[in-house]
C-alpha cells in the first residue's frame, strides 16, 4: 500500500447530499428544542416589564417658553420617592469629570399618577437662568438614586440657523417598530435641536404603551427636547386627555386657558412653533391664533396639529376643523403645517383654499405624515404634490435665515420627499422641488 497516494476526494454531488441529511438532521433537533423551550416560557407581565423604580426612568427634555433661558425635564419613580425628596442637579458642562462639584440643586416638582398598571410618581424641575448656546449637564434623582449625566444645549436668544425633526403617529408596536424611526432619524442628524410629535404618541392610553414610547427614544429624550403635540388616542371616549399627559411633560402654559400644555408656543431662533389641540375648544383656539400670530416677530411660522386641513387617507375629512382655522392659517400667512392622523403620507406645494398656488400670490405648505407601522391608503387629491402608503417615515427641517430645507426619509435612510423654501420680499415664498426625481413609490398595497 502507498501511504503517500492522495485519498480521492468524494464527488460533489455526495458532499452536497451528505450536507443537505446533516442540515435537516440540525433542523430537527433546533425545533424539538425550540418547541420545548416555547412550552417552558412564558411572557414577562405588563406590570413587570414597565414597574417603576426608586430609580429615575423616563427622563424627557421638553420645552419651555423661553429656551435660550429655561430648560424642562420629567422623570418618574416609583411611590418610595415621596414629594420634597426628588431633586436635579445642572451644572455647565466641562470635560473636567469633576464638574458637578459646582452643581446646583433643583427641588422637584411631584405629581402622583395612578396608572392602570401601578401608583407611580411623576417629577419635574425647570432649570432657569440659564445662558444662551450654553452646553450644560445635569441628572436627576433623590440624592441618592441618580440618573446618569445627560448633557442639553440652550436655544440661542436671536435668529441662527437650527434643524429639527418631525414624527407623524408612533401609535402602535412602538417598542418594535417605531422605535426604529426615532432612532434612524437621531442617527441622521443628531444635532437636532427640537423633536415634534404630531399626536397619537400611543394607541390606548395604557402606562405599558407610554413605557414603550418611552423605551424606543431611550437617552434621546433625555439629551433633545420634545415639543409634542396631543391626537385623538391621547383623549378617552368621554374626550379627556389622559392623565399620563400632563404628568410626564413639563410644556408651557400660555395657550387656551382650559388647554395647558396642549395648546402652548414656542419662539425658538426665528422660527414660532405653534401646538394646536385638534381635539377640543377649536373656536376659542381659532381666535388666540389669530391674536398670537398678529404679534409674531418671528421670520417663520410653523403650526403643529394632529388632525389634517387636508385629509390624505380614504373617508377622513375635517370640514369643522378647517371651517375653523384655515381661514386664520392664510390671513397670516403660515409657512408649514405639520400633521398626524391619517397614517399616510402626503405634502403639498404652496396652498391657498386647497388649491396649489405656486407662483401665485400665496400659499402654505401642508404635510402629513406617519411614522409608526399603522397603515391606511392614500386618496390621491390634486392638491397632493407627494404621496406614499405603508412607507414609515420621519422628516428631517433646518431652518437658515430666509431659507427652510425639508427632507422625508424612510426609516431605511431613503430620501422620500425633499424641497425648500425661500423668502422673498414682499412676495409668497418661493417653492423650490429637490426631489427625489424618481417615480413615486408607494409601499406593499394596504389591506384597510
Amino acid at each position: 500500500m502507498r501511504y503517500n497516494q492522495p485519498m480521492k476526494r468524494p464527488a460533489r454531488e455526495s458532499l452536497v447530499i451528505v450536507g443537505s441529511i446533516l442540515a435537516g438532521a440540525l433542523l430537527a433537533s433546533w425545533q424539538a428544542v425550540a418547541k420545548t423551550l416555547t412550552q417552558a416560557i412564558t411572557a414577562v407581565s405588563e406590570q413587570r416589564a414597565w414597574q417603576a423604580s426608586a430609580i429615575p426612568d423616563r427622563v424627557i427634555l421638553t420645552v419651555t417658553a423661553t429656551p435660550a433661558t429655561a430648560q424642562a425635564v420629567t422623570w418618574r419613580t416609583d411611590t418610595s420617592v415621596a414629594p420634597g425628596q426628588a431633586v436635579a442637579q445642572l451644572a455647565p458642562a466641562s470635560a473636567y469629570p469633576k464638574f458637578a462639584e459646582k452643581a446646583q440643586i433643583f427641588i422637584a416638582h411631584t405629581e402622583p399618577l395612578l396608572t392602570d398598571l401601578a401608583p407611580t410618581h411623576c417629577h419635574s424641575a425647570v432649570f432657569t437662568n440659564l445662558k444662551p448656546e450654553t452646553l450644560y449637564a445635569y441628572r436627576v434623582g433623590d440624592g441618592t438614586n441618580w440618573s446618569e449625566w445627560f448633557h442639553f444645549r440652550t436655544a440661542s436668544d436671536k435668529p441662527k440657523p437650527f434643524s429639527f425633526i418631525y414624527f407623524g403617529d408612533a401609535q402602535n408596536d412602538i417598542k418594535s417598530l417605531w422605535s426604529r424611526a426615532i432612532r434612524s432619524a437621531y442617527s441622521e442628524l443628531p444635532k437636532a435641536s427640537l423633536l415634534l410629535h404630531a399626536g397619537d404618541l400611543i394607541n390606548t392610553r395604557k402606562d405599558a404603551e407610554w413605557g414603550e414610547w418611552h423605551y424606543a427614544a431611550g437617552w434621546i429624550n433625555g439629551m433633545t427636547p420634545s415639543l409634542p403635540t396631543p391626537g385623538n388616542h391621547e383623549y378617552s371616549g368621554t374626550k379627556t386627555l389622559t392623565p399620563n399627559w400632563r404628568a410626564q411633560f413639563t410644556l408651557p402654559e400660555n395657550g387656551v386657558p382650559g388647554l395647558e400644555e396642549t395648546c402652548y408656543f414656542v419662539d425658538y431662533q426665528g422660527v414660532r412653533f405653534v401646538s394646536l389641540n385638534s381635539e377640543e375648544k377649536q373656536a376659542e383656539q381659532a381666535a388666540w391664533l389669530d391674536t398670537l400670530l398678529s404679534k409674531n416677530p418671528n421670520r417663520w411660522t410653523i403650526l403643529l396639529f394632529h388632525r389634517p386641513m387636508y385629509s390624505s387617507a380614504k373617508g377622513r375629512d375635517n370640514k369643522e376643523l378647517r371651517a375653523q382655522w384655515l381661514p386664520i392659517i392664510e390671513k397670516h400667512r403660515v409657512d408649514l403645517v405639520l400633521q398626524g392622523h391619517d397614517h399616510t403620507y402626503a405634502r403639498s406645494q404652496n396652498l391657498k383654499m386647497g388649491v396649489n398656488t405656486q407662483s401665485r400670490d400665496y400659499g402654505t405648505v401642508y404635510v402629513v405624515s406617519v411614522s409608526g407601522p399603522k397603515m391606511y391608503t392614500v386618496e390621491r387629491e390634486p392638491w397632493m404634490q407627494r404621496a406614499a402608503e405603508n412607507t414609515q417615515l420621519y422628516q428631517l427641517v433646518t431652518v437658515d435665515g430666509g431659507a427652510l430645507r425639508y427632507e422625508a426619509r424612510t426609516v431605511t435612510g431613503e430620501v422620500y420627499d425633499s424641497f425648500e423654501l425661500k423668502k422673498r420680499r414682499n412676495r409668497p415664498n418661493l417653492l423650490i422641488e429637490r426631489g427625489p426625481k424618481t417615480p413615486e413609490r408607494l409601499g406593499e398595497p394596504s389591506k384597510q
